[in-house]
């Protein structure tokens, strides 16, 4: 006789257990003040807040952004991809841009490139470039997971990060998808994304 497979059931091939879900990819432009949980005790916005009807699959953020920074977060139900994703040794590249308190110095921007040692080890951007001609503005390609990592880099030169904005996540970026807006991942970003891995 068959046996039909409850959604509750765990099924496996060989030791892979396989996922009876359709896979979501969900890549959202956070807006500042929605914090990177599903849920929180104290009520306040969540990413999920923003993609409420999207699917009926739970789907979850890829890594975190604080709730003061904007900018890409992937949201997925794909367990594995998000484990790598967030992998340290995936090596998965982040761009940001900071908007610094004051310009930065030519001085600091020197250590910057070098890298810095902070209180949990030492850290070096991949790249570092000016944006706006004032230098208020400096874009860091990184791929450390480290908490809070971009804005602890510019305070222990003495700057305060007055905004931080995700443009590049793992090779997604922002054209299109206006601030608050997400969209689907096309299945063609979705191979890659793997191939990335």
């Amino acid at each position: 006789m068959g046996y039909k497979v409850k959604p509750t059931d765990v099924v496996k091939y060989g030791k892979k257990a396989l996922n009876p879900e359709k896979m979501v990819y969900i890549l959202i432009n956070k807006p500042k003040d929605y914090i990177t949980t599903t849920d929180d005790p104290e009520e306040r916005k969540t990413v999920l807040d923003l993609i409420a009807g999207a699917c009926s699959e739970r789907v979850y953020p890829v890594g975190r952004l604080d709730r003061n920074t904007t900018g890409l977060l992937l949201l997925t139900n794909d367990g594995e991809l998000a484990e790598k994703l967030t992998h340290p040794s995936s090596g998965i590249k982040k761009i940001y841009q900071a908007e610094l308190d004051k310009p930065i110095t030519t001085e600091d921007f020197e250590r910057l490139q070098a890298g810095l040692e902070l209180e949990d080890g030492f850290i070096r951007p991949d790249e570092v470039g000016i944006v706006t001609p004032d230098a208020y503005v400096v874009g860091l390609e990184i791929h450390s997971g480290r908490n809070r990592i971009v804005r602890r880099m510019f305070e222990h030169l003495g700057y305060e990060v007055q905004k931080l904005d995700r443009t590049v996540f793992a090779g997604l970026n922002k054209k299109d998808l206006p601030r608050g807006k997400w969209r689907f991942l096309t299945e063609k970003e979705v191979i890659k994304l793997k191939f990335l891995l």
